[in-house]
């Protein structure tokens, strides 16, 4: 699969821009279309063929003497289909994979996880996406026909440009793989793929701590620890998709052995796998499930563990306060359901290192959706690709898909 042109990039925002004022409108015709959009009426007709064949829009049945019908052949409404389809969402994490269909209205109508060593076996983890995925469409009486459009968190460095993710250390064993190519091979539907902190933000800032804010730091705290930005309401990742390693930052280069290759990154002691195993030696045993950290957060020797956790992430997140003067900072991943302690710890040391005024503006959540962020994540992102949800206004509509790197 080659990577999107220029002119790839420009069809699929024009598809998006058309789409949505189809959707808004109470029936528009394409004569209304090149008017609203200055296009010529070829080039509305190309796209809305298009529309047409791909089921997303349908002509409507006029009335005689309505909007369209006047002399000589009346102009047929063009207005969404009732039955719009569904997307994929799919969330790879270090030791799980989760994979829901949604409408595209987000409700999801079918949801299973499955456990899975993603890091060590690439293509197993692979095979329970794709093989979920065909389960849950037959299970909900669908086919990959009536999906429009599939997306999926992973866990590592992902080329914005190639697709492909190069990292030799992390996710070693999927090294030079494009996931997007192969998931769009195995599910026979187009799928888009983004590291998955960037997935949670896009869930959080959907449907959860993150609505309102334009300006959004999200952090995965998991086995690993990766960034998800979200600046002036566009999702940033960098000039090749890579931004948001920030699990990476060195603390002290005497510090233990980060798989990174590097000593002493923030990852060795922010982490879910560090604080289980701190709680392992006091033999306190963290709970399952969507906000594993939620029933020992209460703990005392818990709570003193998280709070320190949240004062040593929080040192490295006052200086990229100060750098981005974000609005809020959602915690999530297994970390972020311990809620109060860690939210009390990055608070704490956000007043103390951030500057007074940048400080005073940015707000410290825990992310709402727990361990479901990166799975509704995608559900958005997939919705959004197939041209139904608005993306915050009209010029985000136009920019996010150079900015975040995700079309198709």
């Amino acid at each position: 699969m080659q990577p999107p042109t220029p002119q790839d990039a420009r069809r699929s925002r024009t598809k998006t821009q058309l789409m949505e004022i189809i959707r808004r409108g109470a029936g528009v015709t394409r004569a209304d279309l090149c008017q609203i959009t200055g296009m010529s009426r070829s080039a509305v007709a190309a796209v809305v063929q298009e529309l047409l064949d791909e089921r997303l829009v349908e002509e409507d049945v006029l009335r005689p003497g309505g909007k369209g019908a006047g002399r000589g052949r009346p102009s047929a409404l063009l207005v969404p289909r009732a039955d719009r389809g569904y997307v994929i969402g799919m969330d790879f994490a270090h030791t799980h994979v989760a994979v829901c269909i949604a409408d595209l209205q987000g409700e999801v109508v079918a949801e299973e996880w499955s456990t899975v060593d993603v890091d060590g076996n690439a293509r197993s983890a692979l095979d329970v996406a794709s093989g979920t995925a065909a389960r849950l469409l037959d299970r909900a009486g669908l086919t990959s026909k009536d999906v429009r459009c599939a997306a999926a968190g992973i866990p590592a460095p992902i080329d914005g440009r190639t697709k492909a993710i190069r990292s030799t250390t992390i996710l070693s064993d999927w090294l030079d793989i494009r996931p997007e190519e192969e998931l769009t091979r195995m599910l026979g539907v187009r799928v888009v793929v983004a590291n998955d902190a960037d997935m949670g933000a896009q869930g959080e800032l959907r449907y959860g701590a993150g609505r309102g804010l334009r300006d959004l730091i999200y952090l995965r705290l998991d086995e690993g620890l990766g960034a998800g930005l979200i600046l002036d309401g566009v999702p940033y990742s960098g000039s090749r998709g890579l931004a948001g390693e920030v699990g990476h930052t060195q603390l002290s280069d005497q510090g233990t052995w980060c798989r990174c290759g590097n000593r002493g990154c923030l990852e060795t002691v922010v982490s879910s796998a560090f604080v289980r195993q701190l709680l392992g030696q006091s033999r306190i045993a963290v709970g399952e499930g969507p906000h594993p950290f939620a029933e020992v957060a209460s703990h005392p020797p818990v709570a003193r563990y998280l709070s320190e956790t949240g004062r040593t992430l929080g040192r490295v997140l006052a200086d990229l306060c100060n750098w981005l003067n974000p609005r809020g900072i959602v915690l999530g991943g297994e970390l972020g359901t311990a809620s109060a302690p860690l939210v009390d710890g990055v608070r704490e040391a956000i007043d103390r290192y951030a500057q007074t005024s940048t400080a005073e503006t940015v707000e410290v959540r825990s992310a709402h959706l727990g361990l479901r962020a990166e799975l509704l994540g995608a559900v958005s992102v997939a919705i959004r690709e197939a041209g139904y949800e608005q993306w915050a206004s009209s010029r985000d509509a136009v920019s996010h898909v150079a900015a975040a790197g995700l079309s198709a």
